[in-house]
């Protein structure tokens, strides 16, 4: 692959992810209409309560916050190429959180067919970049 090819690959992945993410954040806030998979905050929170049903329930409250807030931040970041690596390992952490909790609370198909795994293992790869360029953190 070229240098140009690897660049723009890994912007379409820094893209794509955030995009994944702040598409979710947006179905519980009800933007989606018909098209959404929660459609509101209520039903996100029952979601987040089926997945983490080995916590609290006040924990379960608790989680969809967080991964609300890490949902918006760690694409923001992404998008815009601020400290990208953290940025990338968070996503990747996160995901694979999501994929875990879906396939203990949902089984093995939940998680498939929303490409969680996938999702996940791109944000560990792009974490395993060394530079990113159209970034904040590239100022060559």
């Amino acid at each position: 692959m070229t240098d140009k090819k690897v660049l723009f690959s890994q912007l379409f992945l820094r893209l794509a992810i955030s995009v994944t993410m702040l598409s979710a954040v947006a179905d519980r806030f009800g933007f989606w209409g018909e098209n959404s998979a929660w459609g509101n905050w209520e039903n996100f929170e029952k979601y987040t309560k089926q997945l983490t049903f080995f916590l609290p329930e006040s924990l379960g409250t608790v989680s969809a916050y967080v991964a609300t807030f890490l949902e918006i931040i760690i694409p923001l970041m992404l998008i815009l190429g601020f400290k990208t690596k953290i940025a990338a390992y968070g996503a990747g952490f996160l995901l694979l959180i999501f994929a875990l909790s879906m396939t203990i609370a949902l089984g093995v198909k939940a998680p498939l067919d929303y490409s969680v795994w996938v999702g996940s293992a791109g944000a560990f790869l792009l974490a395993s970049q060394e530079k990113y360029s159209f970034s904040l953190d590239d100022r060559s």
